[in-house]
């Protein structure tokens, strides 16, 4: 009966775990003056100064960073870049 307890526990574990692959948040970075596209939930201190997500995909994370006010204009160049790193 342990066993089965302790492979429910496991399971249950793992699958919030994967519940957050292949979700992106945007995150506002102090450091860099930024806004970023994290693949992890975003813990809200230090440089990080604000966290808005999560996306289903990079595209509606990009959409979205557009559209925060904060956030400044990415340009041309920073987005090749972006896109070349993944």
């Amino acid at each position: 009966m342990k066993r089965f307890i302790l492979a429910g526990a496991l399971l249950l574990a793992l699958g919030n775990a994967s519940l957050a692959d292949g979700l992106f948040w945007v995150v506002g970075n102090h450091a860099t003056g930024k806004c970023d596209i994290v693949t992890s939930n975003p813990v809200i201190i230090g440089d990080i100064w604000f966290g808005d997500g999560p996306y289903k995909s990079k595209a509606d994370a990009k959409l979205a960073r557009s559209t925060i006010r904060a956030c400044p204009a990415v340009t041309p160049d920073e987005e090749k870049d972006e896109d070349s790193a993944n």
